[in-house]
């Protein structure tokens, strides 16, 4: 008896042991798949070392920009794609098809919804955290499939640039991702070219519960 019992007991440990091993890390907050873009306004990218963040899509300033951009997600657009663009205490950049800053003319654009377009909607400020679109040229309706989300504050892009959303989980992240090695731009000279470009490895829909308070 004594024998069937040790064997029981060494069962469960091992049977413990492999259920600890295949579960998931904490991340401070929950998600679940699948969604699809009209049962949730969340986002989230996973980067190819496995770092994550969720976005918030924000419909009630910016309508037609986050139709736009659930429309790329939904299609794994941005799956494989960079951040071309990164300037620490500014921002960082990505979504662009070939990685250089320069989208294909021939992607769909959309309406810069913002104040200095007639577009008065739109009060998201441009602080820490929040994802807005960028711009091809000084057309304001040339934003096509690259955006950019703020490593910190700066009020000057209101009215500009179209924000749609904000980060809620995973700012350590954008932390992480604002201070990799970088060089100097082609088509610029600015000094936000990544040595090596950070990849996300996929951006998909997700129901996000935020962490309780405390925790």
């Amino acid at each position: 008896m004594k024998r069937l019992l040790a064997i029981l007991i060494a069962f469960l440990m091992i049977f413990c042991l492999t259920a600890c091993e295949t579960e998931e890390p904490t991340v401070g907050y929950t998600v679940s798949l699948p969604r699809t873009e009209t049962e949730t306004n969340f986002v989230q990218f996973t980067m190819s070392d496995g770092m994550t963040f969720v976005i918030e899509l924000c419909p009630q300033y910016a309508p037609a920009t986050v139709l736009h951009f659930k429309e790329l997600v939904s299609e794994g657009f941005y799956d494989g794609l960079t951040f071309h663009r990164i300037y620490e205490g500014f921002m960082i950049q990505g979504g662009d098809p070939d990685g250089d800053g320069i989208s294909s003319p021939d992607q769909k654009t959309v309406y810069g919804e913002f104040s200095d377009n007639g577009f008065s909607q739109n009060i998201l400020s441009h602080e820490r955290g929040v994802i807005s679109m960028a711009r091809l040229s000084n057309d304001y309706d040339s934003a096509t499939s690259q955006f950019f989300i703020m490593h910190e504050t700066n009020t000057r892009l209101d009215g500009q640039y179209a924000a749609f959303g904000r980060v809620v989980a995973g700012m350590e992240s954008i932390d992480v991702l604002a201070t990799v090695p970088v060089t100097y731009q082609s088509y610029s000279n600015e000094r936000s070219k990544p040595v090596t470009p950070p990849v996300i490895q996929s951006a998909y829909f997700v129901d996000y519960t935020a962490p309780a308070a405390g925790n």
